[in-house]
């Protein structure tokens, strides 16, 4: 079934109904409604049409065969410059991922408010591999560098930035335990526990389950032994 293309004329089949009589022989014609006047001033500026989707990629591969075009209506996918230096920063710390996120931002212009020039670390912004790609970009584009050597300047100054907040954080859990103060397990801790208790119930599970394949590995061969010895005995019979 074809698109309805019908409710695009609904000022043609109103100023119709509008300019012929309720009845043959009368003069009295419908009343004409608030909206009538607006529409005819203002029509609707979306079309029916669909345009293809502009075409981003400019380097692309000769097809084979010709063939019927497919997903031209489908948005191209929206790259940007900082997408392969993020994935470069991930691909080498993988383990950055597994830091908690500060998502939240106050208005919407936190972006406004840092400089790059000054180094990775921004007020009001966490430390991550943000940073590092945001500083990269800016060494590549203010200083002329190449992309390892803004990627090497930014990440060693990462380093030592990170280095710094975690020998800060020791000296501070240092200083707080000398004068009385507990902390709880670590979350290093914690995991081990669990997988120790995770196994230790493996390791149940696992006795159970040898348990029950010996039993019935045992029946199995109980019934195989008086199968052959009834065998044994139709043949001394038979004999």
């Amino acid at each position: 079934m074809g698109r309805q293309i019908r409710p695009r004329k609904v000022y043609q089949a109103v100023a119709q109904s509008l300019a012929s009589p309720i009845l043959p022989n009368q003069k009295f014609t419908a009343t004409r409604p608030p909206w009538f006047d607006v529409l005819h001033a203002v029509p609707p500026s979306e079309i029916l049409t669909r345009h293809v989707a502009v075409q981003l990629n400019e380097n692309k591969k000769a097809l084979k065969r010709p063939g019927k075009p497919r997903n031209l209506y489908k948005p191209q996918q929206i790259r940007f410059p900082e997408d392969s230096l993020r994935a470069n920063f991930y691909r080498d710390h993988p383990w950055e991922l597994a830091r908690p996120r500060q998502i939240v931002e106050t208005d919407g212009c936190d972006a406004y408010r840092v400089d790059w020039s000054q180094g990775v670390v921004q007020p009001r912004m966490q430390l991550s591999g943000e940073c590092v790609v945001q500083r990269q970009m800016w060494l590549m584009e203010n200083e002329g560098l190449s992309q390892d050597e803004a990627y090497d300047k930014a990440r060693r100054e990462f380093y030592e930035e990170r280095h710094l907040r975690e020998l800060r954080s020791r000296i501070s859990v240092e200083e707080a335990r000398y004068v009385g103060a507990y902390f709880g397990k670590s979350r290093l801790e914690l995991g081990m526990e669990e997988e120790d208790r995770a196994y230790e119930r493996w390791k149940k599970l696992a006795a159970v389950e040898t348990e029950k394949l010996a039993a019935m590995r045992s029946v199995v061969e109980a019934d195989n032994e008086t199968d052959d010895a009834v065998d044994v005995e139709a043949m001394v019979e038979n004999a």
